[in-house]
Order: C-alpha cells, then structure tokens, then sequence
C-alpha cells in the first residue's frame, strides 16, 4: 500500500483563532482522520519564518496508506458536499491550500 502525506496551510479570518482552533481540534481533526485510508495526523502552528515568504499561520499534516488516493479525496469531498464535516465560520477557506505528497520509498 502506498503512504501518502496530505499537507494543508490554514488561516482563521482575522481575530476568530480561538474559535478557528476549537472547531479545528475538536470537531474537523477528527472528521478527517475518519476518512477511510487517512491514518492521523498532526497540526502546527508557525512562529518563525527563516527564509522565504511566510506561510499561514497554521498547518496540518495527515497520514494516508491506500492504493487509490484519488477514492481517499472523492470520498473527502464526498463527504464536504453532503454536510458531513461541518466547516466553522471562523475558517478563511478561500485562503486554504492542499497538497497531496507521496511518500518516497528511498532513492533508486
């Protein structure tokens, strides 16, 4: 089975981080780590740029093991479309990006 990292950058909309961060931990976090495929994750906070433009404020990382990433994102955004994971107001989703990285199993 291949292992995937999805990796998103995040930002609350100005002066809603407390509410942003308690949506995030205590109801998205877990919504996202229920997807079959998505094995954990974890979420960081930045407080340093050392070079270059900095990022958003705040970044997760998930673990994925599937042989079809393309099923583990439909059934995501399955599950976005129907209402089933509930997106705060606090969230600036425009903002947001995703990327889906494969991990490398060495150099050949």
């Amino acid at each position: 089975m291949a292992k995937y990292n999805m990796v998103v950058q995040s930002k609350a909309l100005d002066g809603k981080d407390a509410e942003y961060n308690e949506w995030y931990d205590n109801q998205h976090f877990g919504d996202i780590c229920a997807i079959p495929g998505i094995t954990g994750g974890r979420r960081l906070e930045q407080v340093m740029t050392v070079a270059g433009e900095p990022g958003f404020k705040y970044l997760a990382i998930y673990d994925i093991e599937t042989d079809d990433i393309g099923a583990v994102m439909a059934e995501m955004g399955r599950r976005g479309a129907e209402g089933l994971m509930p997106i705060s107001d606090a969230l600036d989703a425009p903002a947001s990006q995703l990327w889906i990285y494969k991990v490398s199993d060495g150099y050949q």
